[in-house]
């Protein structure tokens, strides 16, 4: 927005500087005035008839003040104008940094030194900013760096078998449909998946009581063929676990960990726990499962979006578009909730999704 040109803060903290020092002066005058040169009479004669009188010392301490009083709003202007600058200069700093910032460079931190005081903590403040949209906006590249490889895949997919097929007209043409069915359904999910995962850290949701115990339950049993299908076991324990937000979202987020879960154990004979509960106010949805050590050092990293863990065991049915558990993230930012990943001794992984409680 355009705005007519006005006064810099320096020159209005100099002219404030000068006219305070100008006021003293005139304030210092008064005074003398008042108590001192009003108590001499016009006309006194001391012992040798030569003490002044009020017309003479008038006339004497007129120009002597005008005098102080051109110095001290000279003075004024000059020192004013030099305490401003250095009270301002670290303004200064905090005005380049974000032209810099608004050019398009979030690199550039202000990391200004010297004594906490007001500017100093806008700065550190201001630095803090620039780190999180620096990251988040390198999180974003990231991730649609990635949407588009993930997104072009099965096109490209689909693309070569129907090449192959228009070169080869006496192919099986079930197989040709199944291949490009299951390809198709693969882009749909994905796609559902990034429409979801983009609802979530937008953030507009329609707040309700929800029970995350009741969700658990109902992942659990759609969940429950999967499980039967692949030898697992699969439990769900604990109580009630009330909080407000989203259904449909805390829903996916639960049957997000569960699947995962199923799907990221072992061959056969591994197990599932589902686990809710209400721990100091918070509501906790805790979700363990068997299978293949996960190094911790991977274990942050999962929730990035397409980050999958090589060394956890899948099914091709079930291979997923790597947005699992970056969907739960997700959500479980957009509830104000905190999630935490921690991989088990034994092999696995536990989830711990901590929302605030409800009423």
């Amino acid at each position: 927005m355009r705005r007519r040109a006005g006064l810099s803060v320096r020159l209005r903290l100099t002219l404030s500087y000068a006219g305070f020092l100008a006021v003293a002066g005139a304030l210092l005058l008064a005074v003398v005035w008042v108590f001192l040169l009003r108590y001499v009479p016009d006309n006194s004669q001391g012992l040798l008839g030569i003490s002044p009188n009020r017309y003479l010392l008038v006339r004497t301490f007129a120009p002597a003040a005008a005098v102080a009083m051109v110095f001290l709003l000279a003075f004024g202007l000059v020192g004013g104008w030099v305490l401003a600058g250095r009270m301002l200069a670290p303004l200064t700093l905090i005005t380049d940094a974000a032209r810099t910032a608004a050019n398009g460079s979030l690199s550039h931190r202000i990391r200004m030194k010297g004594r906490q005081d007001e500017f100093r903590e806008l700065a550190d403040a201001f630095d803090s900013m620039l780190a999180r949209l620096d990251a988040h906006v390198a999180e974003q590249r990231r991730f649609a760096a990635n949407a588009s490889h993930e997104l072009r895949t099965p096109l490209a997919i689909s693309r070569t078998l129907l090449d192959v097929a228009r070169e080869d007209p006496t192919g099986d043409r079930g197989e040709l449909v199944a291949r490009l069915r299951a390809v198709n359904t693969r882009a749909i999910d994905l796609t559902e998946a990034l429409l979801l995962l983009g609802r979530g850290d937008r953030g507009n949701l329609t707040h309700e009581e929800v029970d995350l115990s009741l969700l658990a339950e109902e992942a659990a049993e759609a969940l429950l063929p999967l499980a039967e299908q692949r030898r697992t076991t699969l439990d769900v324990t604990g109580g009630t676990a009330r909080t407000s937000g989203s259904a449909e979202l805390l829903l996916r987020m639960v049957t997000n960990l569960v699947q995962n879960a199923v799907v990221h154990n072992l061959p056969s004979g591994g197990a599932v726990t589902v686990h809710t509960g209400a721990e100091g106010g918070t509501s906790v949805l805790r979700v363990e499962n068997t299978g293949p050590p996960v190094p911790p050092e991977r274990v942050p990293t999962l929730t990035e979006p397409f980050q999958r863990g090589a060394e956890r065991v899948r099914t091709d049915e079930h291979a997923g578009v790597g947005l699992g558990l970056a969907i739960v993230h997700s959500v479980v930012r957009a509830h104000d909730g905190t999630l935490d990943l921690a991989s088990r001794p034994a092999g696995g992984l536990v989830v711990t999704v901590r929302l605030p409680g409800g009423p």
